[in-house]
């Protein structure tokens, strides 16, 4: 491993798009606000040009750039390898920097596939025996009313869980003219909605609960599958009718249902087609002693019921999630002020970093992120083969006669 200058924490990172522009952020900032061990230090960002790399590095903050990720693992600046790229290349960059002794910051899902998630998972426990670490990056884990739903649930606050609800719905493709992106192509992404938005809810399933997923029941649907080709250099799509478009190669929505170890039902929904809703991440958890309730859109509150409440005064407590007594939210502003999405990425970094200092596993770990792999390929088993789908008579009684 690249030794760490006294306190610091050389970090380099693959890819500035959205997400490198987010972590950039949470490496950016958490040392500003949060007492860390170690002082990241944004060493160097690794992209495919040139000149849109260099200007990256320039706006989110990094020291240096370059156009080969694999320098990143020749330096003795970087000790950390923050990977912000599509699926299809997390395994090969994963792999190479844990081999090289770099820490690694994976965003999820982990891999496009379960055996390259397996791969990664070795290369972890390879590491791990040398005092490297990895992590994959299930950042909503760290929104505060996230984490305390999670200590509610641990605390015994409502019992034994019963149901949960989750859903992660957007509609930044309903627009059925909306172009191809690499998210809608299998190749690159892996999945579709399943893999990029469902995979957050059955982390937070799980998470929230800690229980893990045992066995599934599955729809995948692909709504729209060909879409006009992004804009060319010319500023406009090739072809009319027909010409200049390409095929969805993913699913457009995912809709299944769930056991948990513990025995309680679970029902999930993600889908990139609900017009109106923006990022709706929601997940209600029922318990024989009360009930959680959250959604990302109104993320700084927790909805909590307590069923021992008398019944005259019983009902849903709203609780605005920024105390300091709340998780992570002491060290940013006064009760009220509320947290936005960048700060679950700044949250990360301070986990990750606390982790690293104290020479313990980060989580949620490579293996973690394995099991959620899992859940998706069952996920998809099912949807395709339909071996548990039980038809239903739809014969109009009136036609019989």
């Amino acid at each position: 491993m690249a030794e760490q200058e006294g306190t610091t924490l050389g970090v380099g990172m693959v890819g500035h798009a959205f997400m490198g522009a987010a972590h950039s952020q949470g490496w950016r900032v958490a040392p500003r606000f949060f007492d860390l061990p170690l002082t990241p230090r944004m060493a160097v960002v690794a992209g495919r040009r040139a000149d849109a790399v260099e200007a990256a590095a320039r706006r989110l903050g990094w020291q240096d750039a370059t156009t080969d990720w694999r320098e990143l693992l020749r330096r003795d600046d970087v000790d950390l390898v923050d990977v912000c790229t599509p699926g299809d290349t997390h395994a090969e960059i994963a792999i190479a920097a844990l081999d090289a002794g770099k820490h690694v910051l994976c965003e999820k899902p982990l891999a496009n596939s379960v055996e390259e998630a397996e791969q990664m998972v070795a290369a972890a426990q390879r590491a791990e025996a040398r005092g490297v670490r990895a992590m994959v990056g299930f950042t909503y884990r760290r929104v505060p009313a996230v984490a305390l739903a999670r200590r509610l649930v641990a605390d015994g606050r409502i019992g034994t869980v019963r149901h949960v609800r989750a859903q992660y719905l957007q509609d930044w493709i309903a627009d059925e003219q909306a172009p191809l992106s690499w998210r809608l192509d299998r190749q690159r992404a892996g999945s579709g909605a399943l893999g990029d938005i469902g995979a957050h809810v059955v982390d937070l399933a799980q998470h929230i609960t800690g229980e893990r997923l045992t066995g599934v029941s599955a729809m995948l649907e692909t709504f729209v599958t060909e879409r006009p080709l992004p804009q060319g250099a010319g500023g406009a799509l090739r072809g009319e009718g027909g010409a200049g478009r390409g095929p969805v190669t993913v699913d457009d929505a995912a809709v299944f249902f769930g056991r948990l170890t513990g025995g309680a039902m679970a029902s999930f929904e993600a889908t990139r087609f609900a017009w109106g809703r923006k990022n709706a991440i929601r997940v209600e958890v029922n318990g024989s002693r009360g009930s959680l309730a959250f959604d990302f859109e109104d993320m700084n509150v927790l909805h909590y019921y307590d069923a021992t409440d008398d019944p005259l005064v019983a009902g849903f407590r709203r609780i605005v999630v920024t105390e300091p007594e709340h998780p992570y939210v002491g060290a940013w502003w006064p009760a009220g002020h509320g947290l936005g999405y960048e700060h679950g990425f700044v949250h990360q970094v301070v986990d990750l970093v606390e982790a690293l200092a104290a020479g313990t596993q980060p989580e949620p770990s490579f293996a973690d992120g394995l099991q959620v792999q899992r859940v998706l390929a069952a996920v998809e088993r099912s949807a395709a083969d339909r071996s548990t789908w039980t038809t239903v008579d739809t014969t109009d009684p009136d036609e019989e006669h």
